[in-house]
Order: structure tokens, then sequence, then C-alpha cells
């Protein structure tokens, strides 16, 4: 099963968080998950780093070397991703989120999050 994590995902991920729900972490831990982190989040992260966000501390590059060391597939953002969030509702204007859905669905990988929002799109989403 592929499984794409959501940015906050990648976080807690990344930290060891508490926030981390069991089901996130049985569904990660699964023998057959394939574990993609997107370009998309890195890029939020840099990002909102840069900007001072309290909640966007750590570091992106260590975050990606990281995920990369242990196994985890980085997923490029491609035009096709780019083209199919004109295809998503307005539900809210996040333009990651947007990536994360797009990409999620056009590779036809499960999105995990722990956003209620995200779960109002159609596609391949699941919430833990």
């Amino acid at each position: 099963m592929k499984l794409l994590l959501d940015t906050h995902l990648v976080l807690w991920s990344f930290s060891a968080s508490e926030r981390l729900s069991p089901r996130a972490k049985e569904l990660m831990d699964h023998p057959a998950a394939e574990l993609f982190f997107s370009v998309v989040s890195v890029w939020e992260i840099a990002l909102k780093r840069s900007l001072g966000r309290p909640d966007f501390t750590t570091d992106p590059a260590l975050v990606r070397r990281v995920f990369l060391e242990h196994g985890y597939i980085e997923l490029p953002l491609t035009g096709d991703h780019a083209l199919g969030v004109q295809a998503l509702p307005p539900l809210h204007k996040d333009p990651f989120d947007r990536g994360l859905i797009a990409q999620a669905t056009w590779e036809g990988i499960t999105l995990l999050t722990a956003d209620s929002l995200i779960l109002q799109y159609p596609g391949p989403i699941m919430k833990v």
C-alpha cells in the first residue's frame, strides 16, 4: 500500500511526536507500506520556517535527508500534479494541501492526514 504523508505527519514522524496517532504508526509500520513524502512538504517546511512560524522550526534539509535515509520515497512535483490542482473544489486556499491532494489523486497514493478539512476533498485520503 502506497502512503503519502501530509506535512504535519512528516514533522510529527520526524520528531517522534505524541501527536502521531497509533493508527498512523500502525499504517506506517506495516510491512507492505511504501512510504512517500512530497517535495511539496519540504517546500512548505522551508517556506514557513523562513517566515519564522513557531510550528515550523525543523530544518527541512535534515528532514529530507533523514526520510531518504530511512527508505521513504520522495515524490517530486510534476506539471500533471500542478494541473490537477485546478480540478479540486475550492474548499480552502492552502496551496500546499491542495498540491498534496492533487499528487495523491494523480499518483493513486493514499494521503494520510490529521486535517479534517482535507478529508472533504475527493480522492484517496485517509484521516489518521
